[in-house]
């Protein structure tokens, strides 16, 4: 039996007037229709906080600034497993807008757990709602 593969994932944890940014996972994609915090996978040759920062131009047309590491977890699912690292972000320019998510929110940290989120994320959103 072939262990599943992994994968490193960057995300920010994008503020803005004490709002975080989350996204959903568009229609065809794993995981799809739940929310997330946004990011990417990590190429090989590129930095955590260089994936991120090209991972959100793509998602959301905007250009971030890439704080601390804020969290960071394992998870495996059935079909892969994932590395996490959550990054504080700043929107530097640009409006984000939904690009290659299905649809975005500004939310307040209380209302983060009204939101349905990969079982990779979950600790996070309990910390970041409390």
């Amino acid at each position: 039996m072939n262990p599943s593969p992994r994968i490193e994932v960057a995300a920010g944890i994008v503020v803005r007037d004490g709002l975080l940014l989350i996204t959903r996972r568009p229609p065809g994609t794993h995981l799809a229709g739940l929310w997330e915090f946004p990011g990417g996978k990590r190429h090989v040759d590129e930095s955590w906080e260089s994936c991120l920062v090209r991972e959100l131009q793509e998602e959301l047309d905007t250009h971030v600034e890439v704080g601390r590491l804020r969290y960071e977890t394992e998870h495996a699912y059935t079909e892969k497993a994932v590395h996490l690292r959550f990054f504080e972000c700043r929107v530097l320019e640009g409006e984000p807008r939904p690009v290659e998510c299905a649809e975005l929110a500004w939310v307040r940290p209380t209302d983060l757990e009204r939101y349905t989120f990969p079982e990779a994320d979950r600790e996070l959103v309990a910390l970041l709602s409390s």
